[in-house]
C-alpha cells in the first residue's frame, strides 16, 4: 500500500464532494472543481474524511496511482477552500509587466511587447511592475501558466535577467574574464 495513498484526507468546513460513478465534484467558497477517476481507483467519503484505495495492492503501477489520485484529491479540496498562488519576478534592465484586461503584458528585452493571454480560472496582480501573483483554484493550472510565462524568457546564469519564480535561485555562472 501507498504510505501516501493510505493517508486520509480530511474534508475542510463549507466543501461539498459528490461521487457520481467515476466522476469526483468538490464545491468551496472558492470555486468547484471536477475531475474522472482512473478505473483501478475507489474513493470512500465516510466521517469528514475521504479514503483512498485500489482495486490490487499488490500491483507496483496501481499503489503509485493511488497515491496520486490521493494527492490529486487533496490539491482539488484545497483549491475550492484556499487557492493557489504562484509568484513570479522579473529581473533585468527596463523589463515590466501589467495587466490589460485578461492578459498579461510583458516587456522583457524583445522588440515588442508580449501579450500572454490568460486561461480560464486563473488572475493575475501585478505589483511594483516586476512582480506578478497567479491565482486560481486549479494547482496544475496555476502551476502551468507560470511555467508557461517563465518559458517566454527564462533567467540566464551570467547576469541573472529573466522570469524567474519568487523561491527559484539562480546559481551565476563566471563570465569570460574570470577563466584566466
Amino acid at each position: 500500500m501507498s504510505r501516501i495513498g493510505k493517508k486520509p484526507i480530511q474534508i475542510p468546513e463549507k466543501v461539498e464532494v459528490n461521487l457520481k460513478g467515476d466522476q469526483l465534484s468538490v464545491k468551496g467558497p472558492k470555486g468547484s472543481l471536477a475531475r474522472g477517476l482512473h478505473p483501478a481507483v475507489k474513493l470512500a467519503i465516510e466521517d469528514g474524511e475521504i479514503n483512498v484505495s485500489v482495486i490490487d495492492e499488490s500491483d507496483r503501477d496501481l499503489v503509485a496511482i493511488q497515491g496520486l489520485y490521493r494527492s490529486l484529491v487533496s490539491n482539488m479540496l484545497m483549491g475550492v477552500s484556499v487557492g493557489y498562488e504562484k509568484k513570479l519576478l522579473l529581473s533585468g534592465i527596463g523589463y515590466r509587466a501589467e495587466v490589460k484586461g485578461n492578459s498579461v503584458v510583458l516587456n522583457v528585452g524583445y522588440s515588442n511587447p508580449v501579450n500572454f493571454d490568460l486561461p480560464q480560472g486563473i488572475s493575475a496582480l501585478v505589483e511594483k511592475n516586476t512582480t506578478i501573483s497567479l491565482s486560481g483554484i486549479d494547482k496544475e493550472i496555476v502551476g502551468e501558466t507560470a511555467a508557461r510565462i517563465r518559458r517566454i524568457r527564462p533567467p540566464e546564469p551570467y547576469k541573472g535577467k529573466g522570469i524567474m519564480y519568487s523561491d527559484e535561485r539562480i546559481i551565476k555562472k563566471a563570465g569570460k574574464a574570470a577563466a584566466k
